[in-house]
């Protein structure tokens, strides 16, 4: 077939693809079983139009469209978000697929009469939630958020899992002095190799992206994929898990704060469709509808198997604290399989296990029935059972590009308000912001809402932040204390009673004495115990003193009484030479005030 034909071929199945994802939604079925009916429509047993049986091609193409996955899933999530949950994604990804696998193997044992080995190493294959299924699940979705975040870092997580498996049944299989001990070995190595090569690769990734620029934007997508390809072929190389490198290299990527983030994340999330689309093809041209006539009846008992009895078992009992068994039961019901089992698939076939032929159609009944099951009840369940909440779990948005803004030295943050979030109806000049940085729009109800110092921070709100390249490494503890605190104006000191002499005196600030007047912590032998405005024009800020009194830094020290300082600050404003300076005096007053 001509190169041009090929092409033709291509363009065509993604524009089918696309159409499916669009008629699905309007037919309330998951985009995912469409895309899978476009490849079987168009294959061998279909309209012939392609016709493909390579298994070797297929691993390859659905191991790169995994890695692809995987760490889209990462940069979209970041660590912040998954670190809560971090015990109980580890304890479902490990005990979760090890209970999946043993329940699913011995059913398979009995319904095919396999060897035990055999039936282990199928319920292996099936054992793995799908990156792409449950990302495609959750974006949108309104599930809560300690749940949405459990699972996307499960379908993260257990891919290797899976994979380690396979891998180690298979050489079970094989090889005559191979044992339980040898595939703990490969465990360890394996995991130990890709945690190591992941995070190496993800935080040097972080560094190099925050100290050079970058000619055009367009070239930090082409970064990204040069280090998740780096995670993987380096980690895969040394004989570790590729695919968890992977995905802690996307974790530490999206858990920075890097410049053109938006413009990376949203390359990502297109590719990540093209890779799923590519996969849930290509195992449509893989299946054959001819050749079901003797496994469909036992592959469906152990699709239902795995949906009704083996993942809700795992889910209960792996799920870790802080579950009810409502959430367990939301748990149990959104494994979904989908692309990984049907790479996994492959494995056994190109290594000639004795009835792998046979895997690959049995796992087709898994994937199929689960997408559609599953996949379209999920949502209906999750509220029946109260786990849902107001905020979908996954949501991305960028609001503009900001490509001019990187290359006059700053960068746009996005933070998104979460029910919980410390900043909740605080105001916006209380968010502890740095001088280099402002918060310069927010939207709220899908409305531009230019916000002022008084302006209060809403649930659902998103702030955009604006923010010079230099202040960026510590926007990360930042938002953290967003989320959890301490943050915002801490109780005040008592006031100084009248009777008391008055104190007030002005002297010039002395940089290399006083130190920095924006994070000052001392002033004058007294420590700093809250910042209550921070000046924009010229370093300078308001602080309050364990002491009770209150000082203005900047090039001049004055510190005293508030309302000693309150009339040294009018005479200020009145003998401004700028409007600049003279906001800075007004706002300094209005502090005061409170």
């Amino acid at each position: 077939m001509a190169d041009g034909h090929l092409i033709l071929i291509f363009g065509a199945l993604l524009f089918a693809g696309i159409a499916a994802s669009l008629l699905a939604g309007r037919l309330r079925l998951p985009s995912l079983v469409l895309f899978l009916g476009v490849g079987m429509a168009v294959g061998s047993d279909g309209l012939g139009w392609v016709a493909f049986n390579d298994y070797e091609l297929a691993r390859e193409i659905g191991i790169a469209a995994l890695a692809l996955i995987l760490f889209e899933g990462g940069l979209t999530a970041g660590f912040g978000e998954i670190r809560p949950v971090l015990r109980n994604v580890v304890s479902l990804a490990l005990f979760g697929t090890l209970i999946t696998a043993a329940i699913c193997g011995l059913a398979a044992t009995w319904l095919f009469d396999f060897t035990l080995l055999e039936g282990l190493l199928l319920g292996a294959i099936v054992s793995s939630t799908d990156g792409a299924a449950i990302f495609a699940l959750l974006r949108g979705s309104a599930l809560k958020r300690k749940l949405g975040r459990t699972l996307e870092g499960e379908a993260g997580m257990n891919d290797p899992i899976a994979v380690l498996l396979v891998v180690g049944f298979i050489d079970w299989i094989q090889k005559p002095d191979y044992g339980i001990v040898d595939m703990l070995w490969l465990f360890v190595t394996e995991v130990g190799i890709g945690v190591a090569i992941g995070a190496i690769v993800g935080l040097g990734a972080v560094q190099l992206f925050q100290r050079f620029q970058l000619a055009t934007p367009g070239l930090y997508p082409v970064a990204s994929i040069a280090s998740a390809a780096l995670a993987f072929g380096a980690a895969d190389a040394l004989h570790g898990s590729g695919f968890l490198a992977v995905y802690l290299a996307g974790l530490a990527l999206g858990s920075a704060h890097i410049p053109a983030k938006h413009t990376i994340t949203s390359f990502h999330q297109g590719l990540a469709w093209v890779a799923q689309l590519t996969m849930f093809l290509v195992l449509g041209l893989l299946v054959f509808p001819s050749q079901f006539g003797d496994i469909w009846i036992e592959g469906t008992v152990l699709a239902l198997v795995l949906a009704f009895v083996a993942r809700p078992i795992a889910a209960f009992v792996a799920a870790g604290r802080g579950f009810d068994a409502k959430d367990r039961t939301v748990l149990g019901w959104a494994g979904l399989r989908g692309a990984v089992p049907v790479v996994l698939a492959t494995f056994p076939v190109l290594a000639g296990v004795h009835n792998s032929s046979d895997f690959f159609d049995i796992v087709f009944f898994a994937v199929l029935l689960s997408t559609v099951l599953q996949g379209s009840t999920f949502e209906a369940l999750a509220k029946r059972l109260g786990a849902t909440a107001d905020a979908p779990t996954l949501t991305t948005s960028a609001l503009s590009e900001t490509g001019t803004i990187r290359q006059l030295g700053a960068d746009s943050v996005e933070y998104a308000v979460l029910p919980g979030d410390a900043i909740v109806d605080m105001r916006i000049r209380d968010l502890e912001l740095p001088r280099q940085a402002v918060v310069n729009l927010i939207v709220r109800e899908e409305q531009a809402v230019p916000p002022r110092g008084s302006t209060r921070v809403h649930v659902g709100d998103t702030l955009h932040v604006l923010i010079r390249r230099e202040a960026l490494p510590g926007m990360r503890e930042l938002t953290d204390r967003w989320r959890t605190g301490p943050i915002g104006p801490r109780p005040r000191p008592k006031r100084i009673p009248e009777g008391h002499a008055p104190v007030f005196h002005v002297r010039p600030w002395v940089q290399e004495r006083d130190g920095d007047p924006v994070t000052v912590t001392h002033v004058a032998g007294r420590d700093v115990v809250d910042r209550l405005r921070t000046r924009r024009d010229m370093p300078g800020s308001l602080v309050v003193l364990d002491d009770g009194y209150y000082a203005v830094t900047g090039p001049v020290l004055a510190l005293g009484r508030e309302q000693l300082l309150s009339e040294w600050v009018r005479r200020k404003a009145r003998a401004a030479p700028t409007d600049a300076e003279r906001s800075w005096w007004e706002e300094v007053l209005g502090a005061l005030a409170l």
